[in-house]
Order: C-alpha cells, then sequence, then structure tokens
C-alpha cells in the first residue's frame, strides 16, 4: 500500500539513546570532588561562640562570637555579632564585626558595620556598609586559620528558647548554661 513493496525488510525505529558521554563525565567529575559539606544555622537557632567549619557554613539564625569557614553564606534576616574568616563570604543579613575574607559579596540586604579585609570586594545597590575597606593581596589564608583551634577546647552551650522546667546533667533549671570540655 502506498507504493512500498513487501519484499523489503521494516526499518525499526530508533529510539532515542541518553548522551552516554556526557553522564560518564558528569559520573567522574562528581567521583573526583566530592561536595563541601554544609552546615546550617537555621532560623530560630541562636548559637554563642565560636563555629570552625571545613567546608561551607550557612547562617538563617543569629551568632554571637566568631565564625570560620572555606565559604561562609549569611542569609537575609540572619544575624552575626562577632568577627568572620573566610575564602568566600556572602552576607545578606546582618553582620558586626571584622571580616577578613578574600571575595567578600554584600547583597542588596545586607547592612554591615565593621572593618573589611579582602582581595575582592562586591557592594550591590540598596547594601549599607558602615566601616573601612582595606584591599590586600591575601587578606586571608583560610586553610592556616582553619587548623588553628585554640579557642574551640572549651564548648558552651546556653538554652533559653525552651520554655518549661527540665532537668539535664543534674542542673535543675533551663536558665542555667551548660558546659562540656571537649578532650
Amino acid at each position: 500500500m502506498f507504493g512500498k513493496s513487501n519484499d523489503q525488510p521494516a526499518t525499526p525505529i530508533q529510539q532515542p539513546q541518553p548522551a552516554a558521554p556526557a553522564r560518564a563525565a558528569a559520573r567522574t567529575s562528581a567521583e573526583r570532588a566530592p561536595a563541601d559539606p554544609v552546615s546550617t544555622i537555621g532560623r530560630g537557632v541562636a548559637v554563642v561562640g565560636k563555629i570552625v567549619g571545613e567546608g561551607t557554613v550557612h547562617v538563617l539564625g543569629q551568632v554571637e562570637g566568631e565564625v570560620r569557614a572555606l565559604t561562609i553564606l549569611i542569609g537575609e534576616g540572619a544575624t552575626v555579632d562577632g568577627d568572620l574568616v573566610a575564602e568566600e563570604l556572602t552576607i545578606g543579613g546582618t553582620v558586626k564585626g571584622t571580616i577578613h575574607a578574600n571575595r567578600v559579596r554584600l547583597n542588596s540586604s545586607a547592612v554591615v558595620d565593621g572593618d573589611i579585609f579582602h582581595q575582592s570586594l562586591s557592594i550591590e545597590e540598596n547594601a549599607r556598609f558602615e566601616g573601612s575597606s582595606k584591599r590586600a593581596d591575601s587578606a586571608v589564608d583560610v586553610l592556616r586559620t582553619l587548623l588553628q583551634r585554640s579557642g574551640t577546647q572549651d564548648v558552651e552551650t546556653k538554652a533559653s528558647a525552651i520554655q518549661g522546667r527540665w532537668k539535664l546533667n543534674g542542673t535543675s533549671s533551663h536558665d542555667e548554661p551548660l558546659s562540656a570540655e571537649a578532650s
């Protein structure tokens, strides 16, 4: 019918094949470079003390103290009252303290009160910055500063968001600070 003879074999319909080389390349690059660990301080969480991370620290809540990591992200609505040390730092919230980072980006919602030591500084329109900015060839050697964990031997945590009375480690009131000592 329609001018074809029945003596020719029917050609099978070809199904689209996935791009095998692209998948293999993506798989091998993912195997070579594992994802950096990401630590998140969520909204409604307040941390008092020094935070040291080997990958990315994403702050959405409140931090009172120093933060050191390879990459630090301060989300919109987050607050940090303390020094920041990072290879790459992006601020969308409020920071009060000294900043040492090779690459610093202040998003339009950022409010920074303090000095910034940097290699590269980017400030979006409507961001607020009160302090001084000093360019340095190497604002921070993050690998060296991450290895300096001198202040992380003593850990102190204070739980104040929990209502009611509870007992933990022999204390009878939730208003007392909880202490732990790292060995």
